[in-house]
């Protein structure tokens, strides 16, 4: 190993094979702050290399990076992992139940993009475009589970990643948000591989994705809010309504919202164009490896965003909004677009990893 990456942090994954695991994979493995070391996966895998385990199943338009190809991959023992300085986990919410809190407990640093731990007390859920600062509950975590390294962080669901940073945009600049009206169309690969069937997606729109408006509805208030003195997580009063459907696109999530502020009068749709403009977040500031230069990307044309045209911009890390206008019945309305599979889902976790490095916590 040469000395340039024998100072970079060991980083285990947890899912290795699986859709967000290979995302996790792309991402890592020329990464300037983090070193591939351990793949976990399933009893099926244990035993084979990188490329063996998943042969048939690399569904990534990048070909597998040649150093991991020939890695082993083992089980998800915790044993394996105890020389990690982070673990990041792709792991689906019942191997997730199973496996990490016995991470956690062993004092390794868990990134998870499971959903079992986002609405956990103790456990920060965050979107690296909005929230990074509720990194500070990782010490009341630890402390109240008795940890000297530990830790769980989440990031959010990948429907409500998109819409909450336009949101904290808004809030930033305008004060508080009062009611925000949401219709998710929402690509297929958020329901994993295989996912859901060509029969029953194809020419067709599923006006139902179990528990997805629920973890919208929920999240953007925890996410949107803040810590007490008590180190207690105190939710965004922003009531929000959420419609969510899957249509037949492969990557990229479409939300059309509707926003009323809390404040009178509303701002113009010139100050909200503005406003999303020039956000910026901490991640940003940081100079994190993987943060988009803008963390908005606002589009002046009538017809954008679009999942086809615009999910791969700056490599997926930051959203698109476009079609900014009045509201006839709230104040403002617009569109987003996010790239579920980057800034909803691998990306995230790598982006929280990168801020909490730079903030001390992974020393």
């Amino acid at each position: 190993m040469s000395p340039a990456a024998s100072s970079k942090k060991r980083v285990g994954i947890l899912g290795a094979t699986g859709t967000v695991g290979q995302r996790f994979i792309l991402l890592l493995a020329a990464h300037p702050h983090f070193d591939i070391a351990v793949l976990g996966a399933s009893a099926a895998s244990a035993g084979k290399t990188y490329a063996q385990a998943t042969t048939g199943r690399w569904k990534q338009v990048h070909p597998i990076p040649a150093h991991v190809a020939d890695m082993p991959v083992g089980d998800c023992d915790v044993k394996r992992f105890m020389d990690c300085d982070v673990v990041f986990s792709g792991l689906d919410s019942g191997p997730a139940a199973e496996y990490e809190h016995v991470f956690r407990e062993a004092e390794l640093r868990v990134f998870s993009n499971a959903k079992n731990y986002r609405q956990d007390p103790l456990c920060p859920l965050i979107v690296p475009l909005v929230n990074t600062q509720h990194l500070e509950m990782v010490a009341h975590q630890r402390k109240t589970l008795g940890l000297k390294r530990g830790f769980i962080v989440t990031n959010a669901n990948c429907s409500t990643t998109g819409l909450v940073v336009p949101l904290k945009a808004l809030e930033a600049k305008f004060g508080p948000l009062d009611m925000v009206l949401v219709s998710t169309m929402q690509a297929i690969s958020g329901a994993g591989y295989p996912g859901v069937s060509a029969f029953d997606v194809h020419d067709n729109v599923v006006p139902y994705i179990s528990g997805e408006e629920e973890k919208i509805e929920m999240e953007a208030a925890k996410i949107l809010g803040s810590i007490s003195a008590e180190s207690a997580f105190v939710d965004n009063a922003l009531r929000v309504s959420a419609h969510c459907n899957r249509v037949p696109v492969i990557d990229g999530h479409t939300e059309c919202a509707s926003v009323r502020f809390a404040r009178r009068p509303a701002p113009s749709v010139e100050e909200v164009v503005q406003a999303m403009e020039q956000y910026r977040c901490e991640a940003q500031e940081l100079a994190c490896h993987s943060a988009p230069e803008r963390a908005i990307i606002v589009h002046k044309e009538v017809d954008r965003p679009q999942p086809r045209l615009d999910r791969d911009a700056q490599n997926g890390a930051g959203v698109n909004v476009g079609r900014i206008r009045k509201c006839p019945v709230f104040d403002i309305k617009f569109v987003v677009l996010s790239n579920n599979v980057m800034i909803g889902a691998a990306t995230s976790s790598v982006m929280n990893a990168e801020v909490a490095l730079a903030k001390g916590y992974l020393d």
